[in-house]
């Protein structure tokens, strides 16, 4: 599989300084700082260019510096972007992992050119605990995949993960954060911190089931689930996970949705693959680094990108159809 290329930014000296440092401060899980990633973003107009000429060419010495420092570590962080796969390959299960099924919903919105709202919702996993930047998290780094593979595509992809939190809590918060948002398409991740709190795995299930079952009435958006991780910590209630991971599978088979195999996948870079837990999970035995979220990225734009393949030569392939076969 091919590199992620690094992402680009371009500043305005001091104008651009603080949103800067802003991409680069750590990821909040506040609900008021969840993130969106805009996958066509435009630049924004000055109101008076004449006095951007001036403010460009005469920066305070001040202002001079604070942008050089934030400049240079934008450019650390591209580079470690770019290097991320060249040092560790993401390479998808061979042979041992279900279909994701078709997403009709968004994949003829970006085969017809419209524009597309993608609802990340979920808990840390989501808003990127973990990562070193906002821009390694899994819904900035899908933006940045879907922006490559359809540039002229008007993408919004809007992170929704509060850390900590799991199908009760986010019932909660559902209907305002996406349904009202009225999406193409939602990415559910859930489950893990309901294993973590020795909740009920049924009752998890149930509760997801009832979520989807409100999207789809409200508008049809495609949905696809993703199930807890495989990390140290999880595996310490491997029973729990086990249930968990079935029956989120059953609730997606039920309910005719997609479902991202999170667990396995995962299982399969460290049993299969040989690489060591701690080269995707960081010290906390639980939350994905960089690269992990990378990957989990690569593979479920890999499916999105896939489903609209599909679209385009008249293929739907329901999301309940499970046939094995390499991702």
């Amino acid at each position: 599989m091919s590199s992620l290329r690094p992402f680009c930014l371009t500043t305005r000296l001091a104008a651009s300084a603080a949103a800067l440092l802003l991409l680069l401060s750590p990821v909040s899980q506040s609900r008021a700082q969840a993130q969106t990633a805009q996958a066509t973003p435009a630049p924004a107009q000055a109101a008076n260019p004449a006095q951007t000429t001036v403010a460009a060419t005469q920066p305070s010495a001040q202002q001079r510096g604070v942008t050089a420092r934030a400049i240079d570590k934008v450019k650390e962080v591209a580079k470690s972007a770019g290097d991320i796969f060249s040092r560790v390959p993401c390479l998808a299960p061979k042979g041992g992992s279900k279909a994701m099924g078709s997403l009709p919903h968004v994949a003829a919105k970006l085969v017809a050119g419209k524009p597309v709202v993608i609802v990340a919702f979920g808990s840390s996993s989501t808003a990127g605990y973990g990562a070193s930047s906002p821009e390694f998290n899994y819904p900035n780094r899908l933006a940045a995949q879907l922006r490559r593979k359809y540039p002229t595509a008007d993408i919004t992809v809007i992170n929704a993960g509060i850390g900590g939190e799991d199908a009760p809590e986010m019932m909660k918060r559902l209907q305002k954060e996406v349904i009202d948002v009225h999406p193409d398409l939602v990415i559910w991740q859930v489950g893990t911190n309901a294993v973590l709190r020795n909740l009920d795995p049924g009752d998890t299930a149930k509760l997801v089931e009832d979520g989807i079952s409100h999207i789809q009435a409200a508008g049809g958006a495609d949905i696809v689930l993703v199930d807890p991780q495989y990390s140290p910590a999880v595996n310490q209630r491997a029973e729990s996970a086990g249930k968990m991971v079935k029956l989120l599978g059953k609730v997606a088979e039920l309910r005719h949705v997609g479902i991202f195999p999170r667990f396995e996948v995962m299982r399969d870079w460290h049993e299969k693959q040989a690489i060591p837990v701690e080269s995707f999970v960081i010290a906390d035995g639980l939350h994905m680094n960089d690269w992990g979220y990378a990957c989990f990225a690569q593979l479920l734009g890999d499916d999105i990108i896939r489903s609209v393949g599909q679209i385009q030569l008249g293929v739907n392939v329901p999301a309940d159809v499970r046939a094995y076969r390499p991702m």
